[in-house]
């Protein structure tokens, strides 16, 4: 490698910037009917893209409560959080004056016993609840896409079978 390929390298690397963490809710109910399992998306306030509840770590607080703080703010959900997360993902968060930085979004588990009709962030987005197969499809983030999916697979699968006949 000649020397100004060298420093060229060099000069990339010393801009590069680390990796932000973030963490997220992927919350899910089971309908009263079918006993399907159906997952939340909200929209995001800048852009109005679908995504899940997510945000900055916080201070004096584990990432899956960071997550489940975040469901309450953006989405008014209450409800059983899992400690352990379910995967990640990755995406490019724009920021102020155009700047992106790379972050990855640690998921965490939310089983919604209860939707609150009074919460910080009601009115200024849309929220739905769809399908898994849906909710895939309509989120951005390629990994995302796929946590989802397989979110739903290892749902199914501790599913008895009465639960799955109910729920096709």
């Amino acid at each position: 490698m000649n020397i100004l390929n060298r420093i060229a390298t060099d000069v990339r690397l010393m801009f590069r910037r680390p990796v932000r963490m973030q963490c997220a809710a992927l919350c899910y109910r089971f309908k009263k009917k079918s006993a399907a399992p159906e997952m939340l998306l909200i929209t995001s306030r800048d852009t109005g893209r679908w995504v899940i509840p997510k945000g900055w770590p916080m201070e004096g607080k584990m990432c899956h409560e960071a997550a489940e703080r975040e469901a309450y703010e953006e989405a008014g959900v209450k409800g059983a959080t899992g400690s352990e997360r379910i995967g990640f993902y990755m995406y490019d968060k724009g920021m102020d004056q155009g700047l992106k930085v790379q972050c990855m979004v640690q998921v965490y588990p939310i089983v919604v016993l209860d939707m609150l009709k009074n919460f910080p962030e009601k009115g200024s987005r849309k929220m739905e609840w769809v399908s898994f197969q849906e909710g895939a499809n309509r989120v951005a983030e390629p990994m995302l896409k796929d946590l989802i999916l397989s979110f739903e697979q290892r749902l199914l699968a501790t599913m008895n079978p009465i639960q799955k006949i109910a729920a096709e």
